[in-house]
This record gives structure tokens, sequence and C-alpha cells, in this order.
């Protein structure tokens, strides 16, 4: 499965809980997720030491992040940033413990390099960082108790207009957010 089918799947699940969450009422009977890999991700993420806000700002020497996000890759968490630096387009691998970059890879094919260039033309257009706007996420979703963790920050072009899908993680609880790159 591509990177980016596994985030569509990924962000899917998600809006489909808070979409539950929404229309149920009840915020504390839902668990985390429809599936055994969101909730495998939501228990790993209760380790990781490193914010994706962090993993952006790490990964900037390889290029402008364009995306990212926590994932589990053979079992372990992942923290995965999408960079473009000079028309190239790069996965850098942000140790989740330290914050060191732990690996970069170049995309070069397939699906995974088509979602890079779709979220470079949104980030070439946004004037707001994907840190700062999950950090935005982030605050707003703090009204509720628990600490809110930001799990994936995805840009697009909507109506010609940037914007990201933020999925956040509070408590046990998936959730999305928008926010305007403009």
């Amino acid at each position: 499965m591509t990177r980016r089918e596994i985030l569509l799947t990924t962000v899917s699940g998600f809006i489909m809980v808070a979409l539950v969450a929404s229309f149920g009422g009840s915020r504390s009977a839902l668990a985390i997720g429809p599936d055994q890999e969101q909730a495998e991700l939501g228990n790993a993420l209760s380790g990781a030491k490193v914010s994706l806000q962090q993993g952006f700002t790490a990964s900037e020497r390889e290029g402008q992040p364009i995306s990212g996000k926590f994932e589990m890759d053979e079992g372990k968490l992942q923290l995965s940033v999408y960079t473009a630096k000079e028309e190239k387009f790069y996965e850098v691998i942000v140790d989740h413990m330290t914050g060191t970059i732990a690996k970069v890879e170049p995309i070069t094919e397939g699906e995974d390099l088509a979602h890079a260039k779709s979220q470079k033309a949104a980030m070439d257009r946004a004037k707001v960082k994907l840190a700062d706007a999950a950090t935005k996420a982030k605050g707003q979703a703090k009204g509720e108790a628990g600490e809110v963790l930001v799990v994936s920050a995805v840009p697009e072009l909507k109506d010609d207009r940037p914007e990201a899908t933020i999925v956040l993680l509070q408590g046990k609880k998936f959730s999305t957010a928008s926010q305007r790159l403009d």
C-alpha cells in the first residue's frame, strides 16, 4: 500500500470517527477508531516525545515541509515528513524520541510523487506554515479535557485556496480540523 493510500485510509477513518462522535452525542463512549491500525497508532503515540510540529522544524534542513504524519511502519511508530527542495521531493523520517533526522529518502515516482507535487502546489500558495496551522488546530481543540496531539497535517487546494487537514488525538479520540493556510 502506498503512503497516499495509507494516509487516505487513515484520514478517512479519522473523519468517520469524528462524524460518528459528532452525531453520537456521547464523547466518552467512542474508543480510538474503527480498526486495529488506528488503535495501535493511538497507543503508540503516548510514547512519542517529539511533536509533529517539532518534526516539521527538524525536517526544514531537508527542504520546505509540505506534509507530515505519525504512522505505524512494521509495528513501530514513525514520524514522516514530506519536504520539497529545488523541485525535488523527500521523505524525512524524524526520530520521534529525539527529534533528530533518522533517514532521508528521495521521492521519485508513483503516487507518492504525485501527492508530493499536489501538496507542494498547496504550500506554494500558503502564507501559514504547516507547523503553525497544526498548533492553531491543537489550541482550538484544548477546550476539552486531556492532552491534544497532532497526528497529521496534509495540505491541499480547496476551491483554489490552500487548506490543511489536521488530524488530532485527544485521549483515545481522533478528530479532524481544517485550517486555512492563506
